[in-house]
């Protein structure tokens, strides 16, 4: 059996190297245009030909989303792009448009194409169809259950690819339309501009009797109708590797390099460990603990087991908890003097316990026994975004380790 890929967002090049170290087998990302994440940092051509180069030096891959649904004035410039992703060796470009798909056969032949879940493939004749077409991978559409995954596979020869773990989108594989209506046109989720209008707070108000609105559910806080749980399938990777799937995706290139690292350090945990002990796997408490550190929503399996019900949405609030605190990033190991440079996230201070995640995946706690500032002066705090550090500790890290510490709201 070939392993599954554990593929990550990565929504900027701290990201994207940060989930490459933390155990991820390929990433997903954008350029600055014909992405639908608009305002996930992004990457210029030349950053894009950086990442690729990093990533293949580590044996691993790089994917960009080219899944706008594009209107007329969109196909401006974009056979040049296909071929520069082409041309800088590209693992795939992620394809949701029949039109783009088209194109990119005609000038980018050579270009692998993997079929974005925007295109709602949820049965084995449309994965079949697209085969046909020339693409080399589908991503199935988020409304498709375990059971429908492993059925498209006895059906199809193609690599298939789900989602595993991340934010749900309450529309049908995220064709949405009230980004476009509350913005008048100027911000359209199908065009990388979502504003999450899923997540506001509704109530009903009868036309004769304006200024007076009755909220759609009883509670106390209001009302959220649209509102889903996130995703998490760590309870279930076997289930999810037996269906036959190729990549277990990771949603969230407008994440954190946080929660990029602790999510991609959970999940390649439980995989290499179905793999290593096959029937006698068992799920450690401490993968979901790991994930329950990050910035999330309340958990489900949305349709993974069947179609989800009022359990699957979330009716309290609509922002997500953060329960941890990411306060500093290691970036260098000096053995010979036992410090660390460390480049602040978040204020901390001398004396403090910190909890750290290794890129190996280690969970630890180090106490700060000295800081030094870059002007060589001892200091007892912490506070300036981003400064570098000489940090004194009673344990030594590797470089891209994470500190963290849990948030006082949390």
């Amino acid at each position: 059996m070939n392993k599954i890929e554990l593929l990550a967002p990565a929504g900027t090049m701290e990201k994207m190297k940060m989930a490459l170290l933390y155990g991820a087998d390929a990433v997903y990302l954008a350029g600055k245009v014909f992405g639908l994440r608009a305002y996930g940092g992004n990457f210029t051509r030349e950053e894009m030909k950086e990442a690729v180069d990093y990533a293949h030096k580590l044996g691993k891959k790089v994917y960009v989303t080219v899944n706008i649904i594009p209107r007329n004035e969109d196909l401006e410039g974009l056979d040049d792009y296909l071929k520069y992703l082409q041309d800088i060796h590209v693992d795939a470009a992620l394809i949701s448009d029949l039109g783009v798909f088209s194109l990119a056969r005609e000038v980018a032949p050579d270009l692998p194409i993997h079929v974005s879940t925007q295109a709602s493939a949820a049965n084995w004749r449309t994965v079949r169809m697209w085969k046909e077409l020339g693409a080399s991978r589908v991503v199935l559409a988020r409304e498709v259950s375990v059971k429908e995954m492993a059925e498209i596979r006895k059906k199809v020869d193609i690599e298939l690819e789900v989602f595993g773990h991340g934010a749900m989108c309450i529309s049908w594989s995220g064709r949405c339309l009230l980004s476009n209506f509350f913005t008048n046109g100027k911000r359209q989720s199908n065009r990388g501009e979502c504003i999450q209008a899923c997540r506001f707070k509704y109530a009903v108000m009868e036309e004769t009797r304006p200024g007076q609105y009755w909220p759609v559910e009883e509670d106390d806080h209001g009302t959220y109708v649209f509102n889903s749980k996130d995703l998490c399938m760590i309870d279930h990777i076997p289930e999810l590797i037996e269906s036959g799937i190729s990549s277990l995706k990771i949603e969230g290139r407008m994440k954190s390099v946080y929660y990029v690292a602790a999510v991609v350090s959970a999940y390649r945990k439980a995989i290499d460990a179905y793999y290593a002990e096959g029937g006698a796997f068992r799920v450690r408490p401490e993968w979901r603990e790991e994930l329950e550190k990050v910035s999330h929503r309340p958990y489900t399996t949305a349709f993974a087991f069947q179609n989800p019900d009022h359990s699957a949405q979330e009716y309290v609030k609509s922002q997500p908890e953060q329960p941890y605190d990411f306060v500093g990033l290691i970036l260098k190991e000096d053995r010979g003097n036992k410090e660390n440079l460390v480049q602040q996230r978040n204020h901390f201070k001398v004396g403090e316990i910190l909890e750290y995640l290794t890129p190996g995946g280690k969970v630890g706690l180090v106490k700060i026994q000295k800081l030094v500032n870059g002007e060589g002066m001892e200091v007892e705090k912490a506070p300036h975004p981003l400064e570098e550090l000489t940090l004194t500790g009673d344990t030594l890290l590797p470089p891209y380790t994470i500190l963290r510490r849990r948030a006082k709201h949390g």
